[in-house]
């Protein structure tokens, strides 16, 4: 028993020793995971970090994260000329990527690079400016968080920060940081762009010595993107769309038809096509219709409301086009909040041009059809512009006299220095508002109509057949090759003028001149069978039948001011009110400035119309809280008349210059 213990004390020891070595160099089990095979040496052919080889550039590009007060930082792109010295600085802040708008092409010259939105290139190279161009708080290479044109500080905005003290916040360290330049700020920019210069205006930094807002955005509700007297701007909902749904605007707006119209009916009311494109996930879409009157909400973050309550210490240039096609309300409603400060002549200035929509650094030698005879907008650059950023920026500059007003005028084709805005001619030649009476037998007069006669004309306007504020089909809004947008404030209105649902009015040949300077004032004198209506009223210049030099203006139809009225805002903005059904009632507003020389041989009409479609959307006209959210019952056929016979006579008030 003793040996047989003895032999099996020692066998279980070996056994284990050759067990473990057994298993030391056998395969893994079949459930764990195979080794990383192991790849030969053969290195990327990228480099971890490459460095672009840039001395033969005619500027040098930077870039910085420019930190606001609260922390967040702004992406910012810096372009200095090569050898540039105690040079200004011409600033530029965006919601439309800073590195697209330093880039529009690769170039080792710094004109490609900025040839294009929102660049004035013989300005900005000319004058041997630096160019700094940043995104706004939440936009592409920004921090923070977007805001459609944010608020000031207050009751809109309770943050401590806002488009001014960014602004502040970003020259402070630009000055600081950019030893080549001499310490003086200029601001400029379009649209959206145009707005940040305004908002630079409240508590400027002192480094700021002028200010270029162009075709900015001011009022959104009275005559700028989203509204124009009540009416809903509803063809900008894709813009909306495309800025809020993501940071760097990469998720676009989807279309369903060829024709805009088509798309706009088939969505029945505004509020129903944005919910089918997902926009009630966006901040300011809910903002839009929650607020679709004129209440705090728009009032007290309107622009020229905002800076009418400012001192006025920094010059500035308000760039007015008189086809703005977005935003032609805003730099006149500034220049009239803010000239009663100018005291002394010389911190105001307005340049009015026969453009569209951001055309003054574009050519501006004709708009659509309608040629001028030169390039005006080259001629704003390097007679006005230039100059007037050079007298306050640079250090030697040789001062050039800028008029107070320089108005391009329509019809004759020239440039007026003027001393004022409205004014006729260089001595001042103030206008005098005269009515241009409607008619019957639709004529058009400056007589006014006796009693007798016909009392009005009427149309049916019908919400299922909208009219049509361009001829179909309807293209989106949209600056791509191909695309006119940017010109149906210049579309021949003859197709307008033959719909049954189109009153037009009209003179008889002009013999004379009649000039006009300012603000036409629509005083028409209507009823309607429904409870709500919209009004359109266009003021149109008649060309002779045929035009020798361009025939395809014989008869053309050319609309010099044109505006729509919500007909529920007639007693109080704030507070819409139905309509007395039948009842002929007064309805009064403002159509867009006006320059303009209607020229012996011409004609003067007057269009009234109940719908501008799908720009505009529709009346339905039964009164409903809230347009916007209106339902396909509410869509309703209503009688419309216009009465022109002696005391109801509806007329368009004309700032007329005379004796000129």
């Amino acid at each position: 028993m003793c040996r047989n213990t003895r032999r099996l004390s020692v066998r279980p020891s070996a056994w284990l020793i050759s067990m473990l070595l057994m298993y030391a160099g056998s395969p893994a089990p079949a459930d764990a995971p195979p080794a990383p095979p192991l790849y030969p040496a053969f290195p990327s052919e990228t480099p971890p970090t490459f460095q672009p080889v840039t001395g033969s550039f005619d500027y040098e590009r930077r870039e910085a994260m420019i930190p606001m007060s609260d922390g967040v930082k702004l992406h910012t792109v810096i372009l200095i000329p090569k050898g540039a010295r105690n040079a200004p600085i011409l600033l530029t802040r965006t919601p439309y990527d800073a590195d697209d708008l330093t880039s529009h092409k690769k170039s080792a010259h710094l004109g490609p690079m900025l040839q294009g939105y929102d660049n004035a290139l013989n300005v900005i190279l000319e004058g041997g400016y630096i160019r700094v161009v940043q995104d706004i708080r939440g936009k592409y290479g920004s921090e923070g968080d977007y805001v459609m044109n944010r608020p000031v500080r207050g009751p809109l905005n309770p943050t401590p920060v806002d488009d001014a003290t960014d602004c502040y916040d970003t020259i402070e360290w630009l000055v600081r940081n950019t030893p080549e330049s001499n310490g003086k700020v200029g601001i400029l920019g379009i649209s959206y762009d145009g707005f940040e210069p305004l908002m630079a205006l409240v508590n400027p930094h002192p480094a700021l010595k002028v200010s270029v807002p162009m075709n900015p955005m001011v009022d959104g509700w009275i005559g700028d993107d989203w509204f124009h007297n009540g009416a809903f701007r509803q063809q900008n909902i894709p813009y909306i769309h495309d800025q809020e749904a993501t940071r760097d605007n990469k998720i676009k707006w989807w279309s369903s038809h060829f024709d805009d119209y088509d798309m706009y009916m088939q969505g029945g009311s505004a509020a129903e096509l944005a919910r089918q494109h997902g926009l009630m996930q966006l901040g300011f879409w809910r903002k839009i219709l929650e607020h679709p009157a004129y209440d705090t909400f728009w009032r007290q973050q309107a622009v020229d409301r905002i800076l009418a309550e400012q001192p006025l210490s920094v010059p500035v240039m308000l760039v007015h086009s008189l086809w703005d096609q977005e935003d032609i309300y805003g730099a006149l409603a500034v220049y009239r909040a803010i000239k009663p400060k100018d005291a002394h002549g010389d911190k105001v200035f307005l340049v009015m041009g026969p453009w569209h929509h951001g055309q003054e650094i574009e050519d501006g030698s004709s708009l659509g059809a309608i040629k001028f005879g030169s390039d005006t907008s080259l001629y704003f650059q390097r007679e006005i512009l230039r100059p007037f950023l050079d007298r306050y920026l640079k250090d030697s500059a040789s001062p050039r006299e800028v008029a107070p007003v320089t108005a391009f005028e329509t019809g004759t084709n020239i440039w007026r220095r003027l001393p004022a805005w409205p004014a006729g001619c260089a001595a001042g030649c103030p206008p005098k508002p005269t009515p241009l009476y409607l008619a019957a037998d639709s004529k058009l007069s400056f007589a006014q109509p006796p009693s007798t006669g016909p009392a009005f004309d009427e149309y049916v306007s019908d919400p299922a057949k909208p009219v049509p504020y361009r001829a179909r089909p309807i293209q989106p809004v949209s600056y791509d090759p191909g695309m006119t947008w940017s010109q149906w404030l210049v579309d021949d209105q003859r197709e307008a003028s033959g719909r049954p649902d189109v009153l037009a009015f009209v003179s008889d040949v002009l013999t004379t001149p009649v000039q006009i300077s300012g603000t036409p004032v629509a005083h028409l004198i209507a009823s309607t069978s429904g409870s709500d209506s919209d009004w359109v009223v266009k003021l149109i210049d008649v060309y002779p039948d045929e035009v020798g030099p361009q025939p395809e203006l014989g008869g053309y139809q050319l609309m010099i001011a044109a505006d729509i009225f919500r007909g529920r805002y007639r007693e109080s903005l704030e507070s819409p009110k139905p309509l007395a059904a039948g009842k002929p009632l007064l309805y009064r507003f403002n159509l867009p400035d006006a320059n303009h020389v209607f020229l012996p041989g011409h004609r003067i009409m007057v269009q009234v119309q109940s719908s501008w479609f799908p720009l505009y959307d529709r009346n339905p006209q039964t009164f409903v809280k809230n347009i916007l959210l209106a339902q396909p019952a509410d869509y309703r056929k209503a009688v419309q008349r216009v009465y022109h016979a002696g005391s109801q006579a509806s007329f368009i008030e004309l700032p007329l210059i005379s004796g000129n």
